[in-house]
């Protein structure tokens, strides 16, 4: 992606995009958008079946990011209104039935965070990593739905049994954090070798959807540095955030580097808790790579 600022830069600007699109791709086609300072990035869950049934299982906020990719998503969006909310799940529901659309998938948007405006990216056809804080939330197995309507199940009938739109609801927020082998204190290189002592967080509201992180584990650098994936629910945002800072806290990971102490930083942080962060959050704030020496043994 590159940000033109000034007419003067378009070309180029586009001459970068267009060589670095054939290089990745064999094609320079670029598309140009309007370019959103402050925005917020919202996805909506949908799932369609064969029958013609489709629904969405409301929002997700995954505002933010670091280099365009997710850090932390929460379910639904404590920032949005009433209004704002619907209009965008009730935009994705028309995209997806227009496309006759089957099984799981997630309608993009940006929401510009001054104007209200919101603004389609694109459908990702398939369950994402972030689905588990959707599944908390409406008590919806985003994964079995996904196999049993590829047998042919209709989403309103045993054994799928989901309810009509009118009457799925989200009940509390989550919070999902990924947790990874890389180091914040240098620019978030994956780190690798073998965790010498992992401990995992519990209790109510916790869950963890294991990766690649156990006692004894080699990470090597040849694979996603992703070691576990934490979902915290909890009956309001301020429950969520405060149970997610209980069990990063409560986390041992001994042998590699891990981006814990750079998480905690961030559900605690003022924009994050009261829902003004957007897609630029972790660029412009610096003090979220402040990393106190921990009273107890380290990550």
């Amino acid at each position: 992606m590159r940000v033109v600022e000034k007419p003067q830069d378009l070309q180029s600007k586009l001459e970068e995009a267009q060589r670095e699109a054939g290089a990745a791709f064999g094609r320079p086609e670029v598309f140009v958008e309007r370019y959103i300072k402050r925005a917020k990035h919202i996805e909506v869950q949908i799932i369609g079946d064969k029958h013609g049934n489709l629904v969405h299982l409301w929002e997700r906020d995954c505002s933010v990011q670091r280099r365009h990719q997710k850090v932390v998503e929460v379910a639904p969006s404590w920032s949005l209104t009433r209004k704002l909310r619907q209009d965008i799940c009730e935009a994705a529901v028309r995209l997806m039935k227009s496309a006759n659309y089957i099984a799981a998938g997630t309608v993009e948007f940006l929401v510009d965070a001054d104007r209200g405006d919101f603004f389609f990216i694109e459908v990702n056809p398939r369950v994402q990593v972030e689905h588990t804080v959707t599944e908390q939330v409406t008590g919806i197995d985003i994964v079995k739905t996904q196999i049993l309507v590829a047998q042919g199940f209709k989403l309103h009938e045993p054994p799928i049994n989901i309810p009509p739109q009118d009457q799925i609801q989200t009940h509390g927020t989550a919070i999902q954090c990924r947790i990874t082998s890389e180091d914040p204190e240098n620019k978030f290189i994956p780190d690798y070798g073998r965790i010498s002592t992992y401990r995992s967080p519990a209790g109510f509201g916790i869950r963890l959807d294991g990766g690649s992180a156990f006692s004894g584990a080699v990470i090597t650098p040849y694979f996603d540095s992703l070691l576990v994936k934490l979902t915290a629910w909890g009956q309001t945002p301020h429950d969520a955030i405060r149970r997610a800072d209980r069990a990063l806290r409560e986390f041992r990971v001994r042998g590699v580097k891990s981006n814990i102490p750079f998480l905690e930083n961030l559900i605690n942080h003022p924009a994050f808790i009261d829902g003004s962060a957007t897609t630029t959050f972790i660029d412009t704030h610096p003090e979220l790579f402040k990393f106190t020496p921990p009273s107890r043994p380290g990550h």
